[in-house]
């Protein structure tokens, strides 16, 4: 009995134990998804009817909640998530730590005049000799020489960050080891020359720190030309084309190492190229469906029935005729544009028509009564709402403008005494991302992807990536070539002719 009983409670605990267990998995394996859409729609669900409709929005204001999720992390993606994290906090140390350097450095070279001016008086005051009327003037030209280079630092080297690039550049790292090595060169004269003799001719320790100055200045124009003017004159012409939908870009650099060259690209990115709108890129549902009706069908059997051949048949005729399918599937959305299109500016125009109305009637009213340009906008927005959102939605543009935005814009184009024309720009031709909502560019991390160092220069023939999360960027890089420019001399007197009149004629 007693071996019995202790095989049931050990039978109980280790029941206890799995249930638990399993109870924990479960646990642990549920994962919540919520796909949340990128703007906000411009209408509910209550006003918008029909299949079409359904079918365009599907996706785009739905929130899923699974039990156990399909999608596990494996060790890979572990591991590449860990070492995108420490890239990110290397990169930011890194930041700081270059800045700190650069705030000392400064430091050091701005207080070591100073110091020069001052220790005399401080360790052998005694035995300087009286500093003349030269001398005072020196004191005057170290102070303006100071704060000229004092601004002119701030204004080149201590500028906000544009972007983390990967690499150190490499002339402002010469230009700071340069500096350094100047800096400590006078500072080792100065102590074997003037401390360990304690030199009692005071002029010339100031004319000494005048000296370190000026060739600080030097350093400066020596930086400026470096930094600023070198990369003023197009040496390179670049050709920037989006993987996904191949827009292209064409631009002049000067001298350039490839990291900053890809900063440029960048910069421009954003201003020059139409947004990536992933929608346009897909193919139509009906397109797909007839791909895959376009199939062979085969049977294993060897027996082709009736409907089996007619389908095999009606297969090989639509492929013959999928141009024509393409081109009349074009032209229908083509139609369905500039037919919501004009139903869009019709609307837009009305709207506006009634603010120049609300307008002209508001001398008439009260003080209390008249509305600023966001309750104007308010007011008038439902009436070209449904002309908008049937828009968007039709030319893939419902993700990057929402409600909130719609109605910003439309209150500064009331504000600014705007035309509808230009309030109806943004919207029926694709901008810039600058143009966007800053969650579609702001934060962006892009990846560069080079065969060459990138802290190397531009070469021609040279080739890299700049990769994004959706799309990726190509440059391919041409060098301008040498112009050859002659002259050819034209005699002025070439151009004169004679008129020959005869008297018979009427002239």
């Amino acid at each position: 009995r007693k071996i019995n009983l202790f095989h049931a409670f050990f039978i109980f605990f280790e029941t206890r134990d799995r249930h638990k267990s399993r109870s924990k998995d479960s646990r642990s394996e549920k994962s919540v998804t919520i796909n949340s859409p990128p703007a906000e729609p411009l209408l509910g669900d209550s006003s918008v009817r029909g299949e079409q409709v359904q079918d365009d929005n599907w996706g785009e204001t739905t929130t899923a909640v699974t039990g156990t999720s399909e999608h596990s992390l494996s060790q890979e993606d572990i591991v590449r998530i860990t070492k995108d994290l420490e890239d990110s906090v290397g990169l930011d140390c890194r930041r700081y730590v270059t800045r700190t350097i650069a705030v000392i450095l400064g430091l050091l070279v701005f207080f070591t005049p100073l110091a020069f001016l001052v220790l005399p008086h401080i360790l052998w005051p005694e035995k300087l000799k009286s500093c003349g009327t030269a001398c005072e003037g020196l004191f005057i030209s170290v102070a303006f020489k100071l704060l000229i280079l004092l601004l002119a630092v701030w204004a080149l080297f201590f500028r906000p960050a544009r972007a983390g690039l990967p690499r150190v550049f490499v002339f402002r790292i010469l230009l700071a080891v340069l500096v350094f090595l100047f800096v400590v060169s006078y500072w080792l004269f100065y102590s074997v020359r003037i401390l360990d003799s304690q030199d009692d001719n005071y002029q010339g320790i100031v004319q000494y720190a005048v000296s370190l100055v000026d060739a600080l200045l030097f350093i400066h124009y020596l930086a400026v030309v470096l930094l600023e003017l070198r990369q003023l004159q197009p040496c390179f012409s670049v050709c920037v084309t989006r993987s996904t939908d191949g827009e292209t870009r064409h631009y002049n650099l000067g001298q350039l190492s490839i990291q900053r060259a890809a900063l440029a690209i960048i910069e421009h990115y954003y201003c020059d190229f139409p947004i990536h709108n992933p929608a346009l890129l897909s193919a139509s549902k009906s397109r797909a469906a007839k791909h895959l009706a376009g199939l062979k069908v085969y049977n294993v059997d060897g027996e082709f029935p009736s409907q089996s051949r007619a389908m095999i048949a009606a297969a090989a005729r639509r492929r013959d005729t999928s141009h024509n399918e393409l081109y009349y599937e074009e032209a229908e959305h083509e139609r369905r544009v500039r037919k919501r299109r004009a139903r869009l500016v019709v609307a837009v125009e009305e709207a506006f028509t009634h603010i120049k109305r609300m307008q002209e009637e508001e001398p008439k009213k009260a003080p209390g009564d008249v509305m600023d340009p966001r309750e104007a906008a308010q007011a008038i927005f439902p009436s070209m709402a449904r002309a908008l959102q049937k828009y968007l939605r039709t030319t893939k543009q419902q993700h990057c403008h929402s409600m909130e935005s719609i109605q910003q814009h439309l209150a500064f184009c009331i504000t600014n005494n705007m035309t509808p024309k230009a309030f109806l720009e943004s919207y029926l031709t694709p901008g810039p991302t600058l143009q966007y909502g800053k969650d579609h560019w702001l934060g962006r991390r892009w990846t560069l992807i080079s065969e060459a160092s990138v802290t190397s220069g531009l070469k021609d023939g040279s080739v890299f990536v700049l990769k994004c999360v959706d799309f990726s960027l190509v440059v391919t890089t041409k060098k301008i070539p040498y112009i050859q420019m002659s002259e050819e001399y034209i005699d002025p007197k070439s151009h004169k002719f004679v008129l020959r009149l005869q008297s018979e004629t009427s002239v």
